[in-house]
C-alpha cells in the first residue's frame, strides 16, 4: 500500500527514475529538485511548444515540449518540465518545481509547486496542487484543494524545523521525512467540485472522492467510492410581502 506500483502504472511514464527499487510512493518528491536539476540545469530554456505573448517564464530551467499551449496570463517558474501535447490555460500557476508528462492540463487559478503529475492527469479547474502526486488521468473536480501542511506545523525553537508527516496505515506508521505533504493520487482517481484533502492522502486508482468531500490523511483502497454524507431541507418559502 507505499510501493508506488501499487498507485501508477509506470511504463509508459518517461519521469519513473524519480522512483528507485523499494522507495515508498511519496520518496519521488524528496528528490525532485535534483531531479530537476539534472534534467534542465540553471540557464536551460528548452521550449519546443507555443507560448504566447502573454504568458510569463520566470527564470530558467525550464522545458516544455512539443504540441504543448501556454495561454496568455500562464505563469511558469522553473525549475519545470512540461510534456508533450499539453495545455497550460490562462491563469495557470506553476510555482516551480513541477514535473508534468505528456497530456496533462493546467487550467485556470490552478496553482502547482513541488509536484509530479503523470500522463494525462488534470487540474483544469480553480485547484492548488501542493507537494501532491497526480497518477495517470487523474482528473481534479473544479475547487479542488490537495492540502500540504498541517495546522499543528510550527516550527521547534531549538531546530527551527517543522515536525515530518507521519501516516498510519492499518496497524503501521510511516514517517514520511517530509514536513510538506499534500496527496498522492493513484491512476484514474477523480475528485468532485471543491474537494479537499487533509496532508498526507495515499488514494489508490480508480476511487471517486464525491464534491465537497473532506477527506482526512490515511490510505483510501482503490476502486472505492469516497461519499459525503448529508442531509437537506427544503421548506416552503413565505410569500414577502
Amino acid at each position: 500500500m507505499t510501493d508506488p506500483t501499487d498507485f501508477f502504472d509506470l511504463t509508459r511514464f518517461q519521469h519513473r527514475d524519480l522512483w528507485r527499487r523499494g522507495d515508498r510512493v511519496w520518496d519521488a518528491l524528496k528528490r525532485l529538485h535534483a531531479y530537476l536539476e539534472a534534467l534542465v540545469p540553471p540557464g536551460t530554456l528548452d521550449i519546443q511548444g507555443e507560448i504566447s505573448q502573454g504568458a510569463t517564464l520566470h527564470g530558467t530551467g525550464i522545458r516544455i515540449g512539443p504540441g504543448t499551449v501556454v495561454e496568455d496570463g500562464a505563469y511558469i517558474a522553473g525549475p519545470a518540465v512540461i510534456g508533450g501535447d499539453c495545455r497550460i490555460r490562462h491563469g495557470a500557476y506553476m510555482r516551480g518545481g513541477v514535473v508534468a508528462g505528456d497530456g496533462c492540463v493546467i487550467g485556470h487559478a490552478t496553482e502547482v509547486k513541488g509536484a509530479i503529475l503523470l500522463n494525462g492527469s488534470k487540474a483544469p479547474h480553480f485547484a492548488y496542487v501542493g507537494d501532491s502526486i497526480l497518477g495517470q488521468e487523474a482528473n481534479l473536480g473544479a475547487g479542488t484543494k490537495l492540502s500540504n501542511l498541517t495546522l499543528v506545523s510550527a516550527r521547534s525553537p531549538e531546530t527551527g524545523r517543522r515536525p515530518t508527516l507521519r501516516i498510519r496505515i492499518d496497524d503501521r506508521t510511516y514517517d514520511t521525512g517530509l514536513t510538506k505533504l499534500g496527496a498522492i493520487l493513484g491512476d484514474d482517481v477523480q475528485t468532485g467540485c471543491n474537494c479537499v484533502t487533509h496532508p498526507g492522502c495515499l488514494v489508490g486508482p480508480r476511487t471517486l472522492i464525491y464534491a465537497n468531500v473532506a477527506l482526512r490523511k490515511g490510505y483510501t483502497p482503490a476502486d472505492s467510492l469516497v461519499k459525503l454524507n448529508q442531509a437537506t431541507t427544503v421548506a416552503p418559502r413565505r410569500p414577502r410581502h
